[in-house]
């Protein structure tokens, strides 16, 4: 009965963290960002990838306490290219109709900006910390540009920062890893159900256990080395992790070029009209295929919660704006490549008779049936399950950073690695355990960092009007 309490109020309070007015008040910030830097995304899109992904193969240097900004990058993409983007997407397509694709693209567009602006703000605002790293985010830029009076908002923004950490990005993406894994070891014909020991209760699997072992051992191991060995771990895995699924993808949308016509029509019609769209009433509102999509395109590309300025903010690089424009190219890679090829990918497997039940949830069952079909059953698996492991398994390690960078914050620096320690043990522990109530208050805490870091970029918004302009007169 009090299981049942807790879950029913964590319930209502998620509903209000992912709810139509959190997202309203996410997709408006970007929007009145978007105005005041007169449409940045737009006007100087061409220099934001000039000055990001052209830069890629540049060689750069970064001092003591800092890494290079496409090492920043990297620890922030790799955080934001999870688990959302396989399993979040096909959720919303499947719960909300293909319309929810185009609310994804509304929200990355306007969500450019706010990304931008985080960036800006993390990257004027920040400090050296007593081993002489960089340190940013929402917190300094609260505390060192709103005022010292606003240090409460910014240890609220902490103490949510550090506790998410141990469920969205810990005990979530492990149990996916292992979930994933086992999958595709009992699609080679293996049978994991038949070696299981007894944990909390719970029977488990000996290769779940197995997983979260090494798994735990692979975090310790970069977490323990530091900021630069973070930053250079995450600089190798993300464009490898990129590279597999983005090709993957592009193979199923390329076989079904065919396709992609009516189902661009299916995206654009269901977002006014899941019926329109599906040929008859599946039950699907459009608020839901609003929310859905809007929520999930925030979800995946954390524009607006505060966590990736903490990775931007340990860059060498010193002109806020130019570190910016990485916030730019961050949100258009995570939604509108990676989430959309998953969305082409998932849409072509049901046009190729993969069967969907619209309005019901599915996860990435649906990305590896669609792969399928074109891949077969068991390689269509592997990916899957690769594509998930190096996705989660990169965001580990970057909320990890940010766990960190919380924790430091409220405490002053003191007890940093007993908070190190415990991350590093219940890696182990959530990849062992079944997290229905861990994912949802993980994601309502994740969802509640929002507010302290909107109110900060509201109030500061005049800061990165004035920094976007000097840079640009420059």
């Amino acid at each position: 009965m009090i299981a049942m309490t807790i879950e029913e109020i964590v319930g209502k309070l998620n509903d209000f963290a992912w709810g139509p007015w959190m997202l309203l008040l996410l997709v408006g910030t970007g929007l009145y960002l978007t105005c005041r830097v007169g449409f940045l995304q737009f006007r100087k899109f061409g220099y934001a990838m000039k000055n990001t992904i052209g830069r890629i193969f540049q060689k750069t240097d970064a001092g003591e306490g800092e890494i290079t900004p496409f090492q920043a990058v990297s620890t922030a993409l790799a955080a934001t290219v999870g688990t959302g983007n396989i399993a979040g997407v096909t959720g919303a397509i499947a719960v909300g109709g293909p319309g929810a694709v185009f609310w994804m693209w509304v929200s990355a567009i306007f969500g450019m900006v706010t990304k931008y602006a985080e960036v800006v703000l993390a990257v004027r605002y920040r400090e050296r910390n007593a081993q002489g790293d960089w340190v940013g985010g929402p917190m300094y830029y609260i505390r060192n540009g709103l005022g010292r009076k606003w240090n409460w908002l910014a240890c609220v923004f902490c103490m949510l920062g550090a506790l998410a950490a141990f469920g969205i990005g810990n005990m979530t993406q492990v149990n996916t890893i292992a979930a994933s894994i086992n999958t595709a070891i009992d699609a080679f014909g293996g049978n994991t159900a038949a070696a299981t020991v007894i944990l909390f209760g719970q029977t488990v699997p000996v290769s779940s256990l197995v997983i979260g072992a090494v798994v735990s051992v692979i975090v310790m191991l970069v977490l323990f080395g530091g900021i630069k060995r973070i930053g250079a771990v995450a600089e190798k895995m993300v464009p490898v992790m990129a590279a597999i699924y983005i090709l993957a993808s592009l193979l199923v949308v390329v076989c079904n070029f065919g396709s992609l016509g009516k189902i661009f029509v299916m995206i654009f019609k269901g977002a006014f009209s899941a019926e329109a769209a599906l040929g008859g009433a599946f039950g699907i509102t459009l608020m839901t295929t609003i929310q859905k999509g809007v929520g999930r395109g925030v979800f995946s590309n954390e524009a607006g919660l505060g966590s990736a300025p903490m990775a931007h903010a340990a860059t060498s690089e010193r002109d806020p704006v130019k570190q910016g424009m990485y916030g730019i190219f961050e949100v258009f890679m995570d939604t509108i490549v990676i989430c959309t090829l998953t969305s082409l990918t998932v849409l072509c497997g049901v046009e190729s008779g993969v069967p969907i039940v619209w309005g019901q949830s599915a996860g990435t069952e649906l990305v590896s049936a669609a792969f399928a079909t074109i891949l077969g059953g068991k390689l269509g698996s592997l990916i899957v399950a690769v594509g998930i492991t190096l996705f989660a398994l990169s965001t580990i390690l970057s909320w990890s950073l940010y766990g960190t960078r919380c924790f430091e914050f409220l405490t002053g620096g003191r007890g940093v690695k007993v908070y190190q320690i415990i991350f590093v043990c219940i890696v182990l522990i959530g990849a062992t355990l079944k997290l229905d109530l861990v994912w949802n208050i993980a994601d309502t805490l994740n969802g509640f960092m929002a507010i302290p870091n909107l109110i900060a970029l509201l109030g500061l918004s005049g800061v990165v009007v004035k920094l976007t302009r000097e840079h640009f007169k420059k």
